[in-house]
């Protein structure tokens, strides 16, 4: 890539996760997508086991602040199609010159590179999301051939409304998560999430990283149904302090809410939100938030807004099919 002069260009490192905080933070106040991270958290995201750092991701710096980076994402495996996700930003400070457009190139690029190591017998695409407000991003990534392919719903409740008190089938148990239950909710999650759109089932490391091993992840506010020793239904819960920060607004948020197949259609998954509702605003929260597929084929939408949740705002996920030659420099 032909990158501006006075623009340094390298890889992110462990240690530049300081300034990669103070970018996201910039970015957040322009772009306001509900999303606030500490160096800690993002020290965290560089741990995966499946990133390459110096292959996988580019960082520009300018009068010695990061400006901009990206990363792509490869994913262990394949169910569909290989999806190579790919994130990014620029300082709101430095849009307008090219430079967001530049970062997606490389992106694709890379992407390219990882899907013909890795995956090159299944179709693949590179993906992307933006929040349908944010104009410029949707006009670069269509400018460059992405189209949109999936919406999400960014969705909140106060925790000061009532609760629906709703009981568990006779013979499950509804309990707070315990570290004991970790490879039977991993167990729950992977049957659970198997007939999502978009999903490949990550390794058990990976899993545990984005779940019970995040520093973000709160036990004592995730809840799951016990039918024995199988976990039939689970909420997992997180919060992200640095979030409470910058909002002022302490929120839970809703990460993963699953049921395993036979035990669908028994009101699971509704009594174990509205227990996660109840005792999230007993400990001293004060919204709960998640995020939901608008054409989830479980009919999570309607549960959530039945119990309360409305609509904040909408991602838009777009895809381009990873094309067979390179890119050509801009």
């Amino acid at each position: 890539m032909n990158w501006p002069v006075g623009i340094e260009v390298r890889p992110l490192e462990k240690s530049d996760v300081a300034a990669w905080a103070e970018l996201c933070a910039a970015r957040e106040k322009v772009d306001q997508e509900g999303e606030n991270f500490s160096a800690e958290d993002l020290a965290e995201e560089l741990e995966r086991p499946h990133l390459d750092l110096p292959a996988d991701s580019i960082a520009l710096w300018a009068d010695g602040r990061m400006i901009g980076y990206g990363i792509a994402h490869v994913s262990p495996s394949v169910v569909d199609v290989d999806r190579v996700r790919a994130e990014g930003t620029v300082h709101p400070e430095w849009r307008r010159k090219g430079l967001g457009i530049q970062l997606m190139r490389w992106l694709i690029q890379r992407a390219g590179e990882l899907h013909a190591s890795t995956h090159p017998d299944s179709p693949g695409a590179v993906g992307a999301g933006a929040l349908s407000t944010n104009a410029g991003a949707t006009a670069m990534l269509e400018s460059l051939g992405f189209a949109p392919e999936r919406f999400f719903f960014d969705m909140r409740r106060p925790l000061d409304q009532p609760v629906p008190d709703v009981q568990v089938s006779d013979g499950l148990r509804l309990t707070s998560y315990d570290s004991s239950y970790e490879e039977a909710l991993r167990l729950a999650h992977f049957e659970a999430f198997s007939d999502h759109w978009g999903w490949t089932p990550p390794t058990p490391e990976a899993w545990r990283l984005r779940s019970v091993g995040s520093r973000s992840f709160r036990g004592g506010q995730s809840y799951v149904v016990l039918d024995g020793e199988t976990v039939a239904a689970y909420v997992n819960c997180f919060e992200w302090e640095a979030d409470t920060e910058a909002t002022g607004i302490r929120e839970l948020y809703i990460g993963q809410v699953g049921t395993r197949r036979a035990y669908r259609g028994r009101g699971l998954a509704r009594a174990t939100l509205a227990k996660v509702l109840a005792e999230a605003a007993q400990a001293g929260y004060e919204r709960a938030s998640l995020g939901v597929d608008a054409d989830n084929p479980t009919g999570a939408l309607g549960l959530y807004e039945n119990l309360g949740f409305t609509t904040h705002q909408k991602f838009v996920s777009y895809q381009l099919p990873i094309p067979s030659e390179p890119l050509s420099n801009v």
